[in-house]
């Protein structure tokens, strides 16, 4: 199973249900490694999104609202969910957030790509900073650092040790 985040110097995810900044090319970055595979997520990321489904992606999504019923699978415990995906290959799966559910897969995952804003945003969710256990998690690449509206970032991928 993979995560795919954008943190801040912080790690940092989002601010009052947004993201931190608008990047296009990590939107891009992000459309290639999800594209044709399965995306978990939580409800409030997934309303975040406007409500609406990525095109060309499977989407899963964790939520104990059982009243909440959008056109995709939704699972009311990681059991039930783990149990969806059973048959798929690891790899086509991506963890995309929120904070709790970033949390509750992270012993799940075995890769990561993590986009990294050389900045500090006002935010109120936050991903693990897999930086503070290196005995855990190792980067395997790293990009070029990329400026774009003014922020610089880079593209990392981890993996789990």
């Amino acid at each position: 199973m993979n995560a795919i985040v954008i943190v801040d110097k912080n790690w940092g995810i989002g601010c009052e249900g947004k993201l931190l900044a608008h990047l296009p090319s990590d939107l891009k970055y992000f459309k290639q490694k999800t594209l044709g595979n399965t995306l978990i997520m939580g409800r409030e990321t997934f309303d975040s999104m406007g409500g609406r489904l990525l095109p060309d992606r499977e989407t899963i999504i964790l939520s104990r609202n059982e009243d909440f019923n959008p056109e995709c699978k939704t699972c009311s415990s990681l059991e039930e969910l783990l149990e969806a995906v059973k048959d798929k290959r690891s790899e086509e799966l991506f963890v995309v957030g929120g904070e709790s559910i970033y949390k509750l897969f992270l012993p799940y995952c075995d890769k990561f790509f993590v986009t990294k804003i050389n900045e500090t945003f006002e935010a109120d969710r936050y991903f693990p900073n897999l930086d503070t256990s290196p005995e855990k998690f190792a980067v395997v690449w790293e990009s070029e650092v990329i400026e774009e509206n003014s922020l610089k970032y880079q593209f990392f991928e981890y993996v789990r040790k």
